[in-house]
């Protein structure tokens, strides 16, 4: 018999521009009931470039690490895991482009990032139109995209399967 001498996955989840870790409790409550370490964090609201430091400070690069968050904390999130190796993402309604603006993609780096990543979004999301989105995900080497219809920016009204989906997302890394 073969033991997993792996530590067990640790997630940092970042919160949305006008939220902050009290917004992204719920998430960290519910992977914590399901069994994972997850920790809801707070990042400076600034520009997302500017934010990453902070997200490095509290959830340092590592192959037992998942970082992610809610819209903005998803964004700054996955600047990170473009420069830094992390074991996966967690895009909670990424902010695509800005409401209005869906020819403003926010894509650049997606294509440097090498970790797994799972995007759940609204396919009312004003914030991520859902055609751009399927357009967008191949630029994602290696993403898989869960939608749910009628679900605009907050993944609120649908928590308890987005839940579900990042476990099985979780449980697909290998641990």
């Amino acid at each position: 018999m073969v033991t997993d001498t792996r530590p067990p996955l640790r997630i940092f989840l970042g919160h949305g521009a006008a939220g902050s870790s009290a917004t992204m409790r719920p998430w960290a409550e519910g992977l914590q009931r399901r069994g994972f370490d997850a920790t809801a964090i707070d990042l400076p609201k600034r520009r997302a470039e500017d934010a990453v430091p902070a997200l490095l400070k509290q959830a340092p690069p590592g192959p037992d690490v998942v970082v992610g968050g809610h819209s903005y904390g998803g964004r700054v999130a996955s600047l990170a895991a473009a420069e830094h190796p992390y074991a996966g993402l967690l895009l909670l309604s990424y902010p695509l482009h800005r409401p209005g603006h869906p020819e403003q993609s926010r894509t650049d780096h997606w294509p440097s990032i090498a970790c797994q990543t799972l995007v759940l979004s609204g396919e009312a999301d004003p914030f991520a139109q859902i055609d751009r989105l399927r357009t967008a995900m191949p630029l994602l080497p290696n993403a898989q995209l869960v939608t749910y219809p009628r679900v605009r920016h907050g993944l609120g009204p649908v928590l308890e399967d987005a839940l579900d989906r990042v476990v099985e997302f979780l449980v697909e890394l290998g641990r």
